[in-house]
């Protein structure tokens, strides 16, 4: 990633530009990024470092300090104003702040503002990220608070696997219901609400004293198993089409898995017509000629629904949804129209609940 130049044209002002004896020098700004081990710094912040006349660091604790030190780069700690920094620039000099966490709000707004009046001659500022975020840098923050939550929270350090397991069915639904509402604000938060759940078993799972893992384990789990059930990406392997992925797809499952029924896999604790559905979808792919079982009842009607819905590519619980749906719409109009025929008559929750007292 290259860095950012801003340069300050001295204003015209401030009169001729000076000579080589007064030239206004360069202040660097050098930013880090928490989430990257201190010391992996870019070359050019390397680069700056090594060449500065002066490097400044207003916290003493700086995770960065040790190891400048240890690269013989002399730091000093101090916190100047604006304008003892430009001063410091005089006659060609340059300084490197090494900033805090904060950016260094207060010493950029100062700058930013002797920049403005027209009256200095300002040094040339150079903002350079010596480290930066990496995409998916700011899981590595969600597991440093999970660990944190976990130790300190009275209610978090007691949770178990068993105890969490109806919220991981909670923000299930609660995703698929903002996937189909198609709120966009809403998926992002139940993703997120998702990740925590992960997070979360895998901080509980550390403290296992049999067989423990961490969030490094689960992840790494998964990478392995999409890097060989994706070999037309990660091998030699060639797929042009989607059905050429699938197949690719379900050969390396079913090397990994070892199954010696097509049911093995299938959680039977989802809903009914999920389950229906995924077992037919199991029955298709493998080429079974499997009848359904006769029987009396609702049950075997709505499966032979779900298996129909499943073969002309529906899926039953998102159509049942949609319905059900509709059919709360219809509800609240049904009710909407009751109370403005109440009047003042009460509200139709009120009725409701009088009613079920009465049951």
């Amino acid at each position: 990633m290259g860095y950012v130049r801003i340069v300050n044209e001295i204003s015209p002002a401030a009169g001729p530009r000076p000579g080589p004896e007064a030239a206004p020098g360069r202040v660097v700004l050098l930013t880090t990024s928490h989430r990257v081990a201190p010391g992996l710094l870019s070359w050019p912040a390397w680069q700056a470092l090594r060449t500065a006349d002066t490097v400044l660091c207003a916290d003493g604790a700086h995770p960065q300090l040790p190891y400048l030190r240890e690269a013989g780069i002399a730091v000093a700690q101090a916190s100047p104003t604006a304008r003892e920094l430009v001063d410091a620039c005089a006659g060609g000099r340059t300084v490197v702040v090494v900033a805090t966490g904060e950016g260094e709000p207060a010493l950029t707004d100062g700058l930013a503002r002797l920049a403005g009046s027209g009256r200095v001659a300002m040094p040339e500022l150079e903002l350079l990220p010596a480290s930066y975020d990496l995409p998916g840098a700011r899981l590595l923050d969600l597991v440093q608070v999970m660990d944190r939550i976990r130790a300190e929270c009275p209610w978090s350090s007691r949770q178990t696997h068993e105890g969490l397991a109806k919220y991981g069915i909670e923000e299930a639904y609660e995703l698929v219901e903002a996937i189909e509402a198609g709120d966009r604000a809403e998926l992002r938060e139940e993703l997120g609400d998702v990740l925590l759940q992960v997070v979360f078993h895998s901080r509980i799972a550390e403290e296992d004293p049999d067989a423990p893992f961490s969030v490094d384990d689960v992840a790494g789990g998964i990478v392995a198993k999409l890097i060989h059930r994706h070999p037309h990406v990660f091998g030699e392997e060639e797929a042009e089409t989607p059905e050429d992925v699938k197949e690719h797809w379900l050969r390396t499952k079913a090397e990994e898995k070892r199954r010696t029924s097509v049911t093995e896999g299938v959680p039977l604790g989802q809903p009914g017509l999920a389950l229906a559905a995924k077992l037919a979808s199991r029955v298709r792919t493998a080429g079974l000629d499997v009848p359904l079982p006769a029987g009396e009842g609702i049950g075997y009607r709505l499966l032979a629904l779900a298996v129909g819905a499943e073969a002309d590519g529906v899926d039953p619980e998102a159509a049942l949804r949609a319905a059900a749906r509709a059919y709360r719409d219809a509800i609240k109009d049904t009710e909407a129209a009751r109370t403005t025929g109440a009047g003042a008559g009460g509200t139709v929750e009120e009725e409701g609940e009088e009613g079920e007292e009465g049951e």
